[in-house]
């Protein structure tokens, strides 16, 4: 019974291999090919409807995870977070103004934590700026626990977001995704100084021959990227966000560059013609700048950012405070809309990016703290290697716990095979042994009745053809009930093969 029971659990990994096998993900298009709506931000997978309230009395709940709702001109919105006295919060929210919709330099959004008697805890705000370019944009706020610190009982608090936005602005709701994390409390209390010195002089981009890779509409789809060199191209009006690993004490720098262009005009120039952001793991902005454009090679500096540390977070110095956070850094590239006005088919752009400065032992967390966002794993390490977005990452990591578990199971299932094998041959052969005809009834005494046949397995119940493959039915070149052949794949919609 237990050699069934494993041989049994071999075909279902086998037949789970299959089946994760066939799970659609996004793949890595070449650059300057998009999806059919190019400007569509994609929500995280499962995020959930809610929404926002304008009374506190009446706020609807936020935990854990991904959300989706909207905002107007003007309105402030209220959810109720429940926080514990041990871990640290942080909530974002990215709003979505529709491509090429009017928007202002101020216009923006603002997040913020409170407590029931009106306490901010932590809150940011992010607005479009002097490109006044409609792109996503994102703000998050915290809660630090540190001794003596606003905000550090456990019980209800809200998250609050207000949008700005000018008289002439757009007047439509902008849609939201919401995100709280929870990251685990520490063990024992470390220090509550932030780093007042690091390396701060710009090391050479890098240099060498440019990899493709097509950047994502948001957070969700953003393939990885390493150090080294990578290119896309940028249509006007849109924006592409890549991810980068960085662990603490690591840090980012580099320069992104718009290629030449071919001007479809004699008068070109775009004031703020590209900008990027640079976001932490939690969607909290470090970086941003923008650059003009006139259709001539141009590039803009990044970083390089303070390392990643946890103290960061005490400080009131913003770029060093973001960066508090081992994790995925988002760089979101935006290339004006007035661009299009001077130039057709959209511009290269190449990123020399540096990661810097060896990998350190993080904080001692009292729990997985990459599992809540907060770090890197191998898999991660791995990930940026290979460029993969999120979604793509997790199905290969399925894929290889499935993998190795068949190969586990099937590895069983071939021994208990040969077992199988011998033990009938041996069977075949005692009669011969004995004189008996080859292929005769058993010996006597051998615990059946005299001419009674040796058990088989019963045949699978016919099933009427329907010209397609029933369960139960052999497949085409295999023995009804074998094991798969050299080169076969077991399929799941076939069964288990009768006696087994």
């Amino acid at each position: 019974m237990r050699q069934r029971s494993r041989a049994r659990t071999g075909l279902a990994a086998v037949a789970a291999l299959c089946a994760v096998g066939s799970i659609p993900g996004p793949a890595l298009a070449a650059p300057g090919d998009g999806p059919a709506d190019p400007a569509s931000y994609r929500t995280a997978d499962g995020a959930k409807k809610v929404a926002g309230t304008e009374s506190s009395a009446d706020a609807p709940p936020i935990r854990s995870g991904f959300y989706q709702d909207s905002i107007g001109p003007g309105e402030k919105l209220y959810y109720s977070v429940t926080l514990d006295a041990t871990s640290g919060a942080f909530v974002s929210a990215v709003a979505l103004p529709k491509p090429g919709s009017s928007v202002k330099y101020g216009d923006g959004i603002k997040v913020s934590l409170q407590s029931t008697d009106n306490t901010e805890c932590g809150g940011n705000d992010a607005n479009f700026g002097v490109g006044e370019q409609a792109r996503p944009i994102a703000a998050y706020a915290t809660r630090k626990i540190k001794e003596g610190g606003n905000c550090q009982q456990a019980g209800a608090y809200y998250l609050v977001i207000e949008r700005t936005s000018a008289a002439t602005s757009d007047p439509g709701k902008w849609p939201l995704e919401i995100r709280s994390m929870s990251e685990p409390g520490l063990k024992s209390t470390g220090s509550t100084e932030a780093p007042t010195s690091w390396p701060s002089a710009s090391p050479t981009p890098p240099t060498g021959q440019a990899r493709a890779r097509k950047g994502g509409t948001g957070f969700n789809d953003a393939p990885a990227l390493d150090k080294g060199v990578w290119k896309d191209r940028l249509q006007p009006g849109r924006t592409r966000f890549y991810r980068v690993p960085l662990d603490w004490g690591q840090q980012l720098s580099g320069s992104l560059e718009l290629a030449n262009s071919t001007p479809t005009q004699e008068s070109h120039y775009a004031p703020s013609g590209l900008t990027y952001e640079l976001y932490n793991p939690a969607r909290g902005r470090v970086d941003n700048d923008s650059m003009s454009y006139n259709g001539e090679q141009k590039s803009v500096t990044t970083g390089p950012t303070a390392p990643v540390a946890y103290a960061n977070r005490f400080t009131t110095t913003s770029d060093v405070n973001a960066m508090q956070v081992a994790g995925w850094y988002y760089l979101a590239v935006t290339l004006h809309d007035e661009v299009g006005k001077f130039t057709k088919g959209g511009v290269p752009l190449l990123l020399r990016l540096n990661i810097d400065g060896a990998a350190k032992p993080g904080p001692p967390y009292d729990g997985d703290a990459a599992a809540a966002g907060f770090g890197l794993t191998d898999r991660d390490l791995e990930a940026a290697e290979k460029g993969q977005t999120a979604a793509e990452s997790e199905k290969s990591g399925t894929l290889t716990v499935v993998a190795a578990a068949a190969f586990g199971t099937g590895t069983v299932l071939v021994v208990g095979l040969g077992v199988w094998t011998v033990v009938a041959r041996r069977r075949a052969a005692a009669p011969a042994a004995a004189g008996a005809p080859y292929g005769g009834g058993p010996v006597r005494g051998a615990g059946f009745p005299q001419g009674a046949a040796l058990p088989h397995p019963s045949p699978a119940p016919a099933q009427q053809h329907t010209g397609q493959s029933q369960p139960g039915q052999p497949q085409a070149g295999r023995p009804h009930g074998g094991a798969p052949q050299p080169g076969q794949q077991y399929d799941p919609r076939y069964g288990q093969p009768p006696g087994w």
